[in-house]
């Protein structure tokens, strides 16, 4: 390791510090009560090397955003339902999958950049384009899957790949404020279990009976 790598190395586990910290207490408590003293804390870091890595919370909150995304893509990528061969059986093998991650308490399980732009859509917009863009390509992945099983089942109706892949987000944020609202993960399994007997139903009779 050569002196500048020294010397980058603490810079670099600090921002991962601030990063971990940032994303458990939003989760936790929300952006708007999440303060930067609170996250030093966390941390275990100082307030300059906060703002030596973030010029404000709100570049936080973007930083957040894109870390979310990197995290949760690589987590998403890693799972078995993208094995089968059958583009319908992906999709609701994603269904399924993200019902079996309903666990622990709340703050465990819920969307960090669906709980930043309820707050703030309106008063941080790099935030709240950081998350759309974030939501996005995470319905995209399943787009392209929707797409291919309406090509292969031969689905003639007027909705999208693209409407339905965010319609599946859509319903997930939703159960994730039902959860936070009940306080606990029961609701949220029950809106999903109806996802997946909406996207069955689109599909017709192939759903049910496994595809081909």
């Amino acid at each position: 390791m050569t002196d500048v790598d020294a010397q980058q190395k603490p810079r670099r586990d600090a921002r991962a510090k601030i990063m971990d910290a940032a994303v458990a207490t939003i989760r936790e408590k929300g952006f708007s009560a999440t303060s930067v003293d609170e996250l030093c804390k966390r941390a275990g870091v100082t307030k300059g090397a906060f703002f030596h890595h973030f010029d404000s919370k709100q570049a936080l909150g973007v930083a957040a955003a894109r870390h979310w995304d990197e995290m949760t893509s690589e987590f998403f990528a890693a799972q078995d339902y993208h094995a089968h061969n059958d583009p319908l059986q992906r999709v609701l093998g994603y269904i399924d999958f993200r019902k079996s991650i309903l666990q622990g308490p709340v703050p465990e399980f819920t969307c960090l950049v669906g709980t930043m732009v309820q707050e703030v859509y309106d008063t941080a917009p790099a935030i709240r384009e950081a998350v759309d863009i974030t939501i996005s390509r995470h319905a995209a992945r399943l787009e392209a899957d929707i797409a291919e099983a309406k090509q292969r089942y031969g689905i003639k109706a007027g909705w999208t790949a693209e409407s339905l892949a965010l319609h599946t987000q859509a319903v997930l944020q939703g159960a994730f404020i039902l959860a936070k609202a009940k306080g606990g993960p029961e609701v949220a399994a029950d809106s999903i279990d109806h996802l997946k007997r909406y996207v069955s139903l689109l599909f017709g009779e192939v759903a049910f009976e496994g595809g081909s």
